[in-house]
């Protein structure tokens, strides 16, 4: 499965700020021809005022003739502007709502798919997503001759939180543990909501076995630090522990359902020793 970002439609505002600027050099054009009609217009006052007074200079009629042809067609294409420019108006605010509609449905698309890749209640990716980096990743690791890991995190005890003190109280400490998590989690990795209490954690291009156990004594030393939960009569500070387990690629598998499978056995044996985690066997 391929996810990619909506690449959006630049073209549609470009045009729109594009009419915008045709639109000003128009109306700046239609000035200049106006001014020009009217300059015409006074000259010809001033030459009908000297045909009117009786004694004009050779050839003043006919020029008068001209200029008033002239003057006609002057605001004719000023009148012909002004058509013009309307219509350019009507497009640009066209183009201007037809942008606006263009964002509003490119949000709710952008909303829509973080809505179909993350967690509502913490906002980590899920499955969907976590898997799809996991297929990417081992495409990657297979190529370059990587080693990469697959944990399966698990909350312990956590049904009793939801028992003692509401769901409510046991949403507030798993948005609290995915921001530890997210807080310890690496630039390349990805760590996701499998659901309920579970996690996944993928660590890309890792180096050894102890290196690997350095990152999971981290994340369960985050996990264990106490959680204050607002609840009706006050604050109340609730601990928890984790279980983790750890598959290794090529090691204890080479597909993304092989790894997922074999760190969540691998979790099991960590919460039945309860040894914190514990590798596929």
């Amino acid at each position: 499965m391929k996810i990619r970002p909506n690449a959006g439609l630049p073209k549609s505002s470009k045009q729109a700020k594009a009419l915008t600027k045709v639109l000003g050099q128009s109306e700046r054009v239609k000035e200049m021809v106006e001014e020009c009609a009217e300059g015409l217009s006074l000259v010809n006052t001033d030459l009908k005022q000297e045909l009117a007074e009786g004694d004009p200079l050779p050839g003043v009629e006919k020029a008068l003739e001209k200029s008033e042809a002239v003057e006609n067609k002057v605001q004719e294409a000023s009148d012909e502007l002004a058509v013009v420019n309307r219509a350019l108006e009507v497009e640009v605010g066209e183009r201007h709502l037809l942008e606006q509609q263009l964002a509003v449905v490119t949000e709710h698309e952008e909303v829509a798919r973080y809505a179909a890749l993350h967690d509502p209640l913490t906002g980590l990716p899920n499955r969907a997503l976590f898997t799809d980096r996991l297929e990417h990743g081992l495409a990657q690791a297979k190529r370059h001759d990587w080693t990469m890991a697959v944990m399966f995190l698990d909350l312990n005890d956590f049904k009793i939180i939801n028992d003692t003190h509401g769901h409510d109280a046991g949403d507030s400490v798993l948005k609290t543990i995915a921001e530890r998590l997210k807080e310890n989690t690496r630039r390349d990795d990805t760590v996701s909501r499998y659901g309920g209490d579970e996690f996944l954690y993928l660590l890309m291009e890792t180096g050894n076995e102890h290196d690997i156990i350095l990152i999971a004594e981290k994340l369960i030393n985050a996990i264990q630090i106490p959680c204050d939960v607002k609840l009706r009569d006050g604050i109340v500070s609730l601990s928890i522990s984790a279980s983790i387990g750890i598959s290794i690629y090529p090691k204890d598998g080479t597909t993304a359902d092989t790894l997922i499978k074999n760190a969540d056995e691998a979790m099991y044996q960590a919460k039945r020793l309860r040894s914190g985690y514990s590798f596929a066997a």
